[in-house]
């Protein structure tokens, strides 16, 4: 039986995550990436159980995923919420959480978590430096009319035009800037500045221990603290900035808006390497996409439905895509297991995208009397609202039947 052939482009989690599912279903896959190599400098990222329980259906818990564990670290005892003077506001507890929802959260280094993913992957699937120039669909929404009905990867490597990938189905997980969903989109409105940037950076072991994860808001500012497992600290922070804003001294900056607040962040900033601080400005799609494929076209991850990082659910999501597009596409009708994929996840993504838009509205108020009702509202909330909340992130992700 021939194999059926996919072509991913784009290396992010979601598309390494969707190109595992797929092989482990007996599909011939290649990843094309513009990159021309894995880059060694790169953030944190937490996964929530959602994430977890569907890394666990494409078979990544027992194919690499101990390699990626092995360098993460779950939540410890608490994930604090506190004010920039350091009063705490809210408080999620890991042990309640792993009770709730079978694990904690698993914070691990994006780099060793791609590693992880390319390493479940047969030698030759990844293709470094190959920039993917267009698709040609197989619906005839491109003007074309192949027999075959199958799409066409147009690549090129450098300057030079590579030979053309006929494929089966073609995975668009090339990110927020989606080249190919602007392709296929021409009317969509694109992105929608969120009016924050965001700098992201690790620092590297052997600095005092950082105990707890936590988030601290200011007024137009946030801070977050994540360990991780070798003693690695993953840092995050937020401001309200005009878009393309970029200080010419990074460590000024950090430490002119942050360097007053609690301990342990002044200490944790005077250890910052500037050179390997991410500064990004945080978008998401300012409407939704109608559907999620075209033919034997698919979008995953941010190329389908960027969303700010309010709810830290934007890499569970694509894990999510990958999971439910493999588990479809398993023995199935490809353009008939597209429409499924498209009718199972846009609900949910937009849903998650409007709330993660609304909560960085919220952390990001400015004003004293609205930052001041916006802290006595958290404190005062119920857990069991909290708990709704996240019951709606954590238990949201199932596999259609």
């Amino acid at each position: 039986m021939t194999r059926r052939r996919a072509v991913v482009v784009g290396a992010g989690i979601g598309g390494l995550a969707a190109a595992v599912a797929l092989h482990h279903r007996g599909w011939d896959v290649t990843v094309c990436e513009r990159a021309t190599a894995p880059s060694a400098v790169g953030a944190g990222i937490v996964l929530a159980p959602n994430a977890l329980r569907a890394f666990d259906t494409i078979g990544f818990n027992t194919i690499g995923f101990d390699a990626a564990r092995a360098t993460g670290h779950a939540t410890p005892a608490a994930m604090d919420l506190r004010r920039s003077g350091g009063r705490l506001l809210s408080r999620a507890d890991g042990a309640a959480l792993t009770a709730r929802y079978g694990r904690p959260p698993l914070a691990v280094h994006r780099t060793a978590l791609a590693a992880a993913l390319a390493a479940a992957l047969p030698e030759g699937t990844l293709r470094y430096g190959t920039t993917v120039t267009a698709v040609d669909d197989a619906d005839g929404t491109d003007g074309t009319d192949r027999a075959d009905g199958r799409p066409v990867v147009h690549t090129s490597a450098g300057a030079l035009t590579a030979e053309p990938l006929t494929a089966d189905v073609v995975i668009a997980a090339d990110g927020i800037h989606s080249p190919i969903r602007r392709q296929y989109f021409p009317a969509h409105p694109g992105l929608h500045y969120s009016g924050e940037t965001a700098w992201r950076t690790v620092l590297a072991a052997g600095g005092p221990p950082v105990p707890a994860a936590a988030e601290t808001w200011g007024r137009g500012e946030r801070f977050g603290v994540v360990p991780l497992a070798d003693g690695r600290v993953y840092l995050y922070a937020t401001a309200v900035v005009p878009e393309s804003y970029r200080p010419a001294d990074v460590r000024a900056e950090l430490l002119r808006r942050y360097g007053t607040w609690h301990d342990p962040i002044p200490a944790l900033l005077e250890r910052i390497d500037p050179a390997a601080v991410l500064q990004h400005d945080l978008y998401d799609l300012a409407a939704p996409l109608p559907v999620f494929h075209r033919g034997r076209l698919a979008w995953l991850g941010d190329a389908a439905h960027a969303m700010t990082p309010n709810l830290g659910q934007g890499g569970c999501q694509a894990v999510e895509d990958a999971a439910v597009l493999a588990h479809l596409l398993d023995g199935a009708d490809v353009p008939a297991a597209l429409a499924a994929y498209s009718a199972a996840r846009c609900a949910r993504t937009d849903a998650l995208r409007v709330r993660s838009r609304r909560a960085g509205r919220v952390a990001a108020l400015t004003h004293p009397l609205a930052v001041a009702a916006r802290d006595l509202a958290v404190r005062a909330t119920p857990a069991r609202a909290a708990r709704r909340a996240l019951d709606d992130l954590f238990d949201g992700f199932a596999l259609p039947h």
